[in-house]
């Protein structure tokens, strides 16, 4: 017989409903609801002294470091520090990377740095609590095996259970905020680490640990001089997946309210603000990247960011696959038997002449570049138009400005590179080598030239009525003549420099390497047909035709005060109306242009040509491929820089309402592109080594006794 259920309905009408019916549900319906909120409702009553000691570590910290000090200090201070810390914990190519990219975050704007600042604090103070917390309870879960087993379960409820479910206790009893987001957050990110560090821990090998126990060490002793030493590669990889977690929680703790870098995006969103989202987004990015970097292990740069946070996602339940197994293929060098070949007399005059050249350009910067009127400058600033009288050198807003700036840059790179390579040849960094000095003389060159080429603003057409013809400087004719000095002796160096691959190159033709400079020629194209500039200043929006109307609804304005509200709407309207309708956009190319996308595409064309032998068309001598490869990476570099010396110019010094455009950002990032290609050889290639005795005088050293081994 089928059960059934009576219920009242109506005015004391019943009906029967069979178990068949999904409406029966309702008459057996468990109040786990209300449970629940009973439960929530007791413990906000009666533990509130307890969940405010859970929530006091998070409050201070959030306060201290997140509102006190990095959302108040000078952005300059948390560059220097972040830049100390990278440098002391990695090294100074990290720093110096870390101190660019924050650098970046704060050129976007200062509201953009606050919420950078926040969210560094943010991330610091989730990390640093899983720190805390999680090394001391992997440690206990490696060494005691029951813990290990009533800890697991419930890691794995911690990753299996999304964070929507979980997030809501939070906000029910810490309320919306920073603090509820920063628990969320580490409940998410803290698992890998306790795996990871219990993994590690019980990775160390037995007989070691039985050996210092033998020698009648401690248990603590074992513990902090063996355990966790051995134990600090899979301990530094958790936290580095921690991190990783942690800043993929940032949209999550932008809904639960916390500030920060998540919240300009969730604000982009919910508005559907692109110019919002795309700097919020680059922003985002810089941050994660440098967080990364710092947190790395020595040995584990490689992978994007992208993809390094996708393996943490996948791998949330198996953090163990992500220890790189031990390298046992290194090669021990004797410093004894070997040593960096020394320098030759045939190296001595080619980087004699890329010395002189380098420090000729660079001084050049301190004479006169520009007279009576700002060359570049005056695009975007009125005043600059007409300066008659006034001389400025290649530093000056008004003179060379950002075009000087990077002729000091490349130079710098000229003549450290001749000075490190002279006084220790081998051992300098990486880039101040021979190829350091190809790279910097040519790239000078195309700066300069692209600065002597510009066309000055009175031949465009666009200029005010008041503005004189610039007069170029002795300083960029000079700079011009020193590059020319540097890229003679950069280059004859690097046909005698004793350079070698650490691998034997490919033998064949890697046709996606012309592939990639051919798209990124194409996008040079795009590039400067696309805007280079965008004018809105009040001078070219306000036509004289406006100007007379504005005028005249100001005089009504002041006739009939009574109107003067729908009077200011109008005026607001009209101002709009003109804004809309007479932004002046100039790309790189036309004739009202500066014609810098058309010099960076005629540079593009000549790295596309040059790439050919670079890849082995015309032969695969390695020494050639590698000659032909600098020289790609040298037209890319001067690509690259034009489109930054025009950006960070008018970025210097522009009008308000004066902005540069997506084609200077693409030109830049061909360049980006053409250097990029270049890499996979020129990283193989380094000094060669010579084993026994050394004719320091000799005049060549003996290809026989020369080869290149990787250092370690």
């Amino acid at each position: 017989m089928t059960p059934t259920h009576l219920a009242q309905t109506g005015a004391g009408t019943s009906r029967t409903k069979s178990i068949w019916d999904n409406l029966i549900l309702d008459e057996w319906e468990i109040p786990f609801g209300e449970w629940a909120d009973q439960a929530v409702d007791w413990i906000s009553v009666n533990l509130e002294q307890v969940l405010g000691v859970v929530e006091w570590p998070f409050k201070t910290l959030i306060e201290f470091l997140v509102r006190d000090l990095l959302s108040e200090v000078s952005w300059i201070w948390v560059v220097l520090a972040m830049f100390l810390i990278a440098t002391l914990t990695r090294n100074i190519k990290v720093g110096i990377f870390v101190a660019g990219a924050l650098t970046t975050c704060g050129l976007l704007g200062g509201a953009y740095w606050v919420e950078t600042a926040r969210t560094i604090g943010f991330i610091g103070v989730a990390v640093f609590l899983c720190v805390v917390v999680g090394i001391p309870l992997g440690v206990l879960c490696g060494r005691v095996d029951t813990a290990w087993q009533v800890v697991r379960p419930i890691l794995d409820a911690m990753q299996v259970v999304h964070s929507f479910v979980y997030m809501l206790p939070f906000i029910f009893f810490w309320g919306i905020g920073e603090v509820s987001a920063t628990m969320v957050t580490m409940v998410f990110a803290l698992p890998p680490l306790i795996r990871l560090t219990n993994l590690g821990i019980r990775q160390v090998p037995a007989d070691v640990v039985e050996a210092s126990r033998a020698y009648g060490a401690s248990e603590l002793r074992v513990l902090f001089d063996v355990q966790i030493p051995l134990a600090r590669p899979a301990i530094m990889t958790g936290i580095n997946q921690t991190l990783l977690l942690s800043i993929s929680m940032l949209g999550i703790a932008a809904i639960m309210g916390a500030g920060g870098l998540g919240r300009l995006l969730f604000r982009a969103l919910s508005n559907q603000d692109v110019a919002l989202a795309a700097s919020a987004g680059l922003a985002f990015f810089l941050v994660a990247v440098v967080l990364d970097r710092m947190s790395q292990r020595q040995d584990s740069d490689s992978g994007n960011l992208l993809r390094r946070i996708a393996l943490a996602w996948s791998h949330r339940r198996d953090p163990e696959s992500l220890i790189p197994e031990a390298d046992t293929s290194a090669v021990v060098v004797h410093e004894d038997t070997e040593q960096f070949a020394p320098l030759a007399r045939s190296e001595r005059l080619p980087m004699a002449l890329a010395l002189v050249g380098g420090a000729v350009a660079l001084t050049s910067v301190f004479l006169p570049w520009s007279i009576d009127a700002g060359k570049v400058s005056a695009y975007g600033r009125r005043a600059d138009e007409n300066l008659e009288g006034l001389v400025f050198n290649g530093l000056d807003a008004s003179g060379g400005s950002w075009f000087g700036v990077l002729v000091v840059v490349l130079s710098l790179l000229v003549v450290l590179s001749v000075l490190g390579s002279a006084l220790r040849p081998g051992r300098t960094p990486r880039w101040l080598t021979a190829e350091g000095a190809a790279i910097g003389s040519l790239g000078t060159l195309l700066v300069t030239l692209a600065f002597l080429l510009i066309r000055p603003i009175t031949a465009t057409g666009s200029a005010s009525v008041d503005a004189i013809e610039p007069v170029t400087g002795l300083g960029v004719w000079i700079a011009s003549a020193g590059s020319l000095v540097a890229i003679v002796g950069g280059f004859l160096w690097l046909r005698t420099a004793p350079h070698v691959p650490l691998h034997p190159l490919r033998a064949d033709i890697s046709w996606s390497r012309v592939g990639g400079v051919a798209v990124a020629v194409l996008v040079l194209v795009i590039g400067m047909v696309s805007g280079w500039s965008f004018d809105e200043r009040a001078d070219v929006v306000i036509s004289g035709d406006v100007d007379a109307e504005l005028q005249r609804l100001r005089a009504e304005a002041e006739e009939r005060p009574e109107d003067a509200g729908a009077i200011s709407a109008e005026i607001s309207a009209l101002m709009a109306e003109a804004s809309q309708t007479k932004v002046i956009v100039t790309d790189g190319v036309s004739e009202e242009s500066s014609r810098l996308g058309l010099i960076a595409l005629i540079a593009g064309v000549l790295a596309l040509v040059i790439t050919l032998p670079a890849v082995g068309l015309f032969g695969m001598d390695e020494q050639l491929r590698w000659r032909w490869s600098t020289v790609t990476a040298s037209v890319g570099t001067g690509i690259t820089s034009i489109p930054i010396a025009w950006i960070a110019t008018h970025t210097r010094s522009a009008d308000p309402n004066y902005f540069t455009g997506i084609g200077a950002f693409l030109t830049m990032c061909s360049g980006v592109f053409i250097i990029a290609s270049t890499i996979p050889i020129l990283k193989e290639f380094r000094r060669a080594r010579v084993y026994g005795e050394t004719d320091y005088g000799m005049e060549s050293t003996d290809d026989s006794r020369i080869r290149a081994v990787k250092s370690v």
